[in-house]
């Protein structure tokens, strides 16, 4: 356990942090599924409508830095590959 008065905050600081993550790594992967089901029903228009607002979501979360942007850049590519294939 954390003993000094800066590691105490520090602890502090990193629960509330962790809630916040969560939050964002949750809409992220729920922007996924999504997708994937838009995917799974072959519907290509309306994937192809979600998709700008997928790379939105997905740019967001890189920018906070929970995931990287080539993690994203890489779902993105192969959404998109799926799409196409449909």
């Amino acid at each position: 356990m954390a003993n000094t008065k800066s590691a105490i905050k520090r602890i502090r600081r990193i629960s509330r942090q962790t809630v916040v993550n969560r939050a964002r790594k949750s809409r992220y992967k729920n922007a996924l599924k999504k997708m994937t089901i838009l995917i799974e029903k072959k519907k290509k228009a309306d994937a192809l409508k979600f998709l700008p607002k997928l790379n939105s979501e997905l740019m967001k979360i890189v920018k906070t830095g929970v995931i990287k942007k080539q993690n994203a850049s890489r779902n993105v590519s192969r959404i998109t590959k799926k799409i196409s294939a449909i």
